[in-house]
């Protein structure tokens, strides 16, 4: 394992999610390198592993790259949680959902995995069990098979639920998601289902009422998998309406849409949506 840097890290008053907007990359570095001017050494380097996942979600992992590697001669000196958050980013840049399949080469993924569990064991020798789960939970990029996401998920809700640190049991409902979807993936639909409806509770709790819909997209998408096509017509055209209200073109409902009407025969119905979705947004 390699070292972890101060374990007593200084009492840091960064919020890295409040600064973030994952669908905007580029509006978070701003925040990021602005943060950077008021920010402790060990803040600096966590401010600048978050720049670099800024870079990974625009696809661009070299740029991340240069950015860590300027920063990994300082970790000895640097807090655990600095150490942690390197690794992590350092496993994103070779192994991570903003990866192509085709990039996610034997060698990525066991440079993937290196860093992954560096930053767990970092993480659990520091208590700092949100970055833990995290680590077990990007390890479905690295074991991509059904099964083996079903192992790591459960791993990590293992770990999320013996912690009793609120920010960890932040990552319930994520954690359930994900699991529901290797257990579809693996042809388990009960279990995926079930899986789901503890997600959406968990969802529900924490207020988060667009991945409340997620999940409920993924339960008709289970649904259909099982040929109860008028239980995932209902859903999906629920979702359709609440996200039209919203003014958005929800591209994933509809296709799904297209799916279920084709799959019941209807290919008036299949064709009309398909059509929707290749129009422009």
């Amino acid at each position: 394992m390699p070292g972890v840097g101060r374990i007593s890290a200084e009492n840091m008053g960064l919020d890295i999610l409040g600064l973030w907007d994952f669908n905007r990359p580029e509006v978070s570095e701003t925040r990021f390198r602005k943060a950077l001017a008021d920010a402790t050494k060990d803040e600096q380097i966590i401010l600048q592993t978050q720049i670099a996942r800024t870079y990974g979600l625009r696809k661009d992992f070299a740029a991340a790259q240069e950015i860590l590697a300027t920063l990994e001669p300082r970790l000895s000196e640097s807090c655990a949680e600095a150490n942690v958050r390197y690794w992590i980013e350092l496993g994103r840049t070779y192994c991570s959902p903003a990866h192509p399949k085709e990039a996610r080469t034997d060698e990525a993924k066991e440079m993937g995995r290196v860093a992954y569990m560096n930053a767990f064991e970092c993480a659990k020798a520091a208590k700092l069990d949100y970055l833990a789960v995290d680590a077990l939970h990007m390890m479905t990029m690295v074991d991509p098979a059904p099964e083996a996401q079903i192992e790591w998920n459960h791993k990590a809700l293992e770990y999320m639920e013996h912690s009793d640190q609120e920010d960890a049991k932040k990552w319930e409902g994520s954690l359930r998601y994900n699991l529901g979807y290797a257990l579809h993936l693996a042809g388990r639909y009960e279990d995926a289902l079930a899986e789901s409806e503890r997600s959406i509770d968990a969802y529900e709790r924490a207020g988060r009422p667009k991945d409340v819909r997620y999940t409920k997209w993924m339960i008709a998408w289970t649904y259909r998998a099982m040929e109860r096509y008028t239980e995932a017509l209902e859903i999906q055209l629920a979702l359709e309406k609440e996200w039209t209200a919203e003014g958005v073109k929800p591209k994933y409902v509809i296709e799904e849409l297209a799916h279920i009407y084709r799959a019941m025969g209807d290919e008036a119905k299949a064709a009309d949506y398909e059509q929707l979705n290749s129009q422009p947004t």
